[in-house]
């Protein structure tokens, strides 16, 4: 029996509390703020909290952050359900939001001003910004630092009544401006923002910030581990400060680890949002973008996601992961799952001349040739097909494979073809490329000749037409500069080959399928492609790393400089 994988640090963290007794159950929380769809680097967050919850028979809540009503939106809440649940995790009647809480937090405020632990700041926004100081000088006392209990508490009181503009007041804990943790200098709690919330309407004006409602919530719902990335680290002070000075139920341990990182690609929904907004993308699933709706859309599986993850692992170090990590889970899975079939994307005409005008027969090819179970299906061959125009040159290069004048080729499952001569149009295009066949050599029958290559080909007649988008790195470079974002990004992301041909036996093929086209890459039949009119294929991820040879190139040139 092989060995248990090493458990992470988190793990470990977990095994050790339930060991002792300091904890019997689990509890988590995944708590994304819904201003936006999720990516994949959030994927890393929600396969952690609700891994380690069902790895221990525990719980885990989602969470909404909705204190901020301006930003947030309910289109975002059900879309991150959505992507939650595709990812294959439930979280039951654990359905909650920070909202929820309003009350509970506004009577903790109170409790902190009572204490003399927060006070009502009447500077403006810009005063208290450059009151703070800086990460080597400390901040510097508001004036309205040591008003009364009795003051601070009227003026809350007065500022959730509504009596007040946006912008008037701002409560604010009272810890430390000296501080050389910048967080702890007397942080903003509460602002005001009359704004429309989306769960509680306008019973509300004032509205907790993150740091505030983050750590209570999580007490209010028995979290045992807040697990968080490890930019909240230096949060952590504050994150106990709040719960060591509320008279909360419980205190949860802040655990951080390293986000995810991703070669030719960024984790930024603001970024997202910018671009979808000027017009580059389609929307939030558009499949070039690295959201987990995108990666839905584009025909990657929940399972290549949680494998990639298991793969990236949980440490405290920061880390960029390679895109080809990604690629090869979905490939490897692809590999055994995905049925085959040819396509060709851009098609020239093949023209068989000594095959008889009106005829067609039926050649046999299996659906995979490692998977029998999933049996075969029929090929319709005729006198004329279809083939890649790339695999057709009149001036072959060196060890060229495929199809050229007086060379043969096989048509995949099918005969030996030998090309004769080629028809072009005005411009000097090849349009029609005739040859002729050996019927002595249909594939399967022991013939014993082997031409250098292997091409594939559908019938011209009885072929389906459809769209095939070719979809590529976001990015042309593994790390986009953050000024030069838009002059990095990959034109050929997406190159649209509109006059595709696909065999007769997708035709009628179920939206969401996913097909390996041959010597192509993974494809997988767009859902909304049936509104759009027509079949169109998304390509998931090619057949194998066609960057590895640039990025090697590029190290290369890296290493003389």
């Amino acid at each position: 029996m092989s060995e248990e994988a090493p458990l992470d640090f988190i793990r470990q963290i977990i095994k050790a509390d339930l060991e002792s007794g300091k904890h019997t159950e689990v509890v988590t929380r995944f708590p994304p703020e819904p201003n936006g769809h999720l990516h994949i680097g959030h994927g890393l967050a929600i396969c952690l909290n609700f891994g380690v919850a069902q790895e221990n028979g525990g719980r885990c809540y989602l969470r909404f952050d909705d204190t901020n009503p301006i930003k947030e939106d309910p289109i975002y809440v059900e879309a991150q359900q959505r992507d939650v649940h595709w990812l294959g995790f439930d979280w039951e009647d654990r359905l909650t939001h920070a909202s929820d809480y309003f009350g509970e937090l506004y009577d903790f405020a109170e409790e902190l001003v009572q204490k003399g632990l927060a006070y009502v700041d009447s500077q403006s926004a810009d005063e208290i910004r450059h009151n703070r100081g800086t990460l080597s000088e400390p901040g510097t006392d508001s004036p309205h630092r040591d008003r009364s209990a009795g003051e601070n508490l009227d003026l809350l009181r007065r500022m959730k009544a509504g009596d007040f503009p946006d912008g008037a007041h701002v409560l604010r804990a009272k810890i430390d401006m000296a501080s050389p943790n910048i967080n702890m200098r007397d942080p903003v709690i509460y602002r005001i923002r009359h704004a429309t919330h989306q769960e509680t309407g306008n019973a509300w004006c004032i509205y907790p910030m993150y740091d505030y409602a983050h750590c209570i919530s999580d007490a209010l719902e028995g979290i045992t581990h807040s697990l968080c990335s490890l930019e909240f680290e230096d949060h952590r002070p504050l994150y106990d400060w709040f719960l060591d000075n509320v008279s909360v139920p419980c205190h949860p341990r802040q655990i951080e680890f390293s986000r995810l990182g991703l070669e030719y690609t960024v984790m930024s929904k603001r970024f997202f949002a910018a671009l979808i907004d000027e017009g580059h993308f389609d929307g939030w699933d558009d499949p070039r973008l690295p959201t987990i709706a995108g990666l839905r859309r584009r025909g990657y599986t929940p399972g290549s996601i949680r494998e990639f993850m298991r793969r990236v692992g949980i440490t405290k170090s920061q880390k960029v992961v390679e895109m080809s990590l990604l690629e090869s889970c979905i490939r490897e899975e692809l590999d055994h799952l995905a049925p085959r079939a040819m396509c060709v994307l851009d098609p020239v005409k093949l023209v068989i001349d000594n095959y008889p005008k009106g005829e067609s027969e039926e050649l046999e090819a299996p659906w995979h040739p490692q998977q029998p179970e999933m049996g075969t299906r029929t090929m319709p061959f005729t006198r004329e097909l279809y083939i890649e125009r790339e695999d057709f040159t009149e001036n072959p290069p060196r060890k060229y494979r495929r199809l050229s004048p007086g060379e043969e080729v096989r048509l995949r499952y099918g005969y030996i073809v030998r090309s004769d001569s080629v028809v072009k149009d005005d411009s000097g295009n090849i349009v029609e490329i005739h040859c002729t066949y050996d019927p002595t050599t249909r594939s399967g029958t022991g013939t014993n000749r082997r031409p250098k290559g292997v091409i594939h080909w559908v019938s011209a007649t009885d072929s389906v037409p459809c769209e095939v988008r070719i979809y590529d790195r976001l990015f042309r470079v593994p790390r986009p500069k953050a000024d030069a974002m838009d002059a990095d990004l990959n034109a050929d992301s997406m190159v649209i080959m509109p006059n595709a041909r696909v065999e007769r036996a997708l035709r009628d093929a179920p939206l969401e399928n996913r097909y390996q086209f041959e010597r192509t890459g993974y494809f997988y039949l767009d859902p909304l492609s049936q509104a759009e009119g027509h079949r169109v294929f998304n390509r998931v991820v090619s057949l194998r790393d066609s960057w590895a040879k640039i990025e090697a190139r590029e190290r290369q040139k890296a290493a003389n400089a």
